[in-house]
């Protein structure tokens, strides 16, 4: 169980947040990505600045690319368009991700008025549009931005752990039944379904740390995930500090990750592949 001390306490560790310009992507990246019919995409990520989510995860770090209160309107479409505009003339690419370290389907991260905007620029995209939700707020926005869209829509959502300890106690307010709701939403809506798990999640003890990643993998497949990206948790918010002086976290070890990589290749439906959650590029 959650509660609003938990938040408090867990923002109260944080280090000083760097300062974040709206009007700026944090950067963007250009690269190929394998996916579950052996094709490869050419994906272009925008990471975006906006309002800060409104989920105090124990484990996340993405507060520190978000600005204090709601994103101004207009901020991500010029955000979007300054970067689409710096692209090599003739440059072809399948896929835009847009990554707000938020809930895109929150309108105070991503304001009601700028989304037919984001739908027209990502026009140019034929083989998707991939953002990124808790799945409590996976609903009738997510519909509303897949209708806009000339492609189809593709959401990545944060499983992280189906080890029931380690669930209850990561302060994301989310239940296994509402992960399931929201895949059944999205498949039912033909809208593919990305996620995030990880390695190395607080409350679970370091040597069942591969096989609790493998299980959420397997789980998420299970309800349609056609890609899956592993993340080993890192330490710098404070929280996951306090956690790991008192024997409730550690540092996943590299050789943990390539084990679990590699023990997902047998779940062929889908695409399993490390994320190293590297820094952004500024």
């Amino acid at each position: 169980m959650t509660t609003a001390t938990d938040d408090r306490r867990i923002r109260g560790l944080r280090p000083a947040k760097p300062a974040v310009d709206p009007w700026r992507a944090h950067g963007s990246l250009i690269e190929h990505e394998r996916r579950p019919n052996g094709t490869a995409e050419r994906v272009l990520t925008i990471f975006l600045a906006g309002a800060e989510c409104p989920f105090t995860c124990s484990f996340c770090d993405l507060w520190r690319w978000t600005i204090d209160g709601p994103t101004p309107h207009g901020a991500l479409p010029k955000q979007i368009g300054d970067v689409l505009s710096a692209l090599a003339d003739g440059q072809v690419l399948d896929r835009l991700k847009l990554y707000n370290a938020s809930n895109f389907f929150d309108r105070r991260a991503v304001p009601a008025e700028d989304v037919p905007e984001i739908a027209a620029l990502a026009s140019r995209f034929t083989g998707g549009v991939t953002v990124e939700s808790h799945a409590n707020t996976v609903g009738a926005l997510t519909l509303e931005f897949a209708q806009l869209i000339s492609c189809r829509l593709e959401v990545a959502i944060g499983l992280e752990t189906i080890h029931p300890a380690a669930a209850a106690r990561l302060n994301k307010r989310l239940e296994l039944a509402r992960f399931d709701r929201a895949a059944r939403f999205l498949a039912d809506n033909d809208i593919d379904l990305r996620v995030f798990v990880l390695l190395g999640a607080p409350y679970v003890p370091f040597d069942e740390s591969v096989e609790w990643t493998v299980r959420t993998v397997e789980y998420a497949v299970s309800r349609g995930a056609a890609i899956v990206s592993i993340i080993p948790v890192r330490g710098g918010n404070g929280e996951l500090e306090r956690l790991q002086s008192l024997g409730y976290f550690t540092p996943p070890a590299h050789s943990q990750l390539e084990e679990a990589v590699e023990r997902c290749q047998a779940f062929s439906s889908a695409v399993v592949s490390a994320d190293p959650w590297v820094e952004r590029e500024m």
